[in-house]
């Protein structure tokens, strides 16, 4: 009897902790390394934290410098063919010269960020 009631807690504590978990952020790093615009707002160069809630494939993704969040975008969760080698931006060179940020890569995750209104598509390897 006193087997079973242990087994209980313990199952539900799991389920507990994997409901939790389930609605954890994620967060990753991201370097831009030239002016980028994104819904609208200009990036400057430099470091960005990405945080977003869900496994997708539809989360928002929230685009923080240091504490302050200065861009939230729809994104798509996409699965990659392999891992990334590395965290990297994706860029859109639009025609009058600027870039759009399309999409994020993390290093050794199987998964990338197709962000706003990028339709092409990210399959490993794919450098848009």
């Amino acid at each position: 009897m006193k087997f079973a009631t242990v087994s209980k807690s313990l199952v539900m504590g799991l389920a507990l902790l994997l409901a939790s978990s389930a609605f954890a952020a994620t967060k990753a790093s991201l370097t831009l390394q030239s002016p980028t615009t994104i819904n609208g707002t200009k990036l400057k160069p430099g470091e960005y934290k990405l945080q977003w809630d869900g496994s997708g494939p539809d989360v928002e993704v929230s685009i923080l410098q240091g504490k302050a969040v200065v861009a939230k975008v729809p994104a798509k969760v996409v699965d990659l063919n392999k891992p990334s080698d590395n965290n990297a931006a994706v860029l859109k060179h639009n025609d009058d010269g600027t870039s759009t940020l399309a999409g994020a890569r993390f290093e050794g995750k199987k998964f990338a960020l197709e962000i706003g209104d990028s339709s092409g598509g990210m399959q490993a390897g794919s450098s848009k």
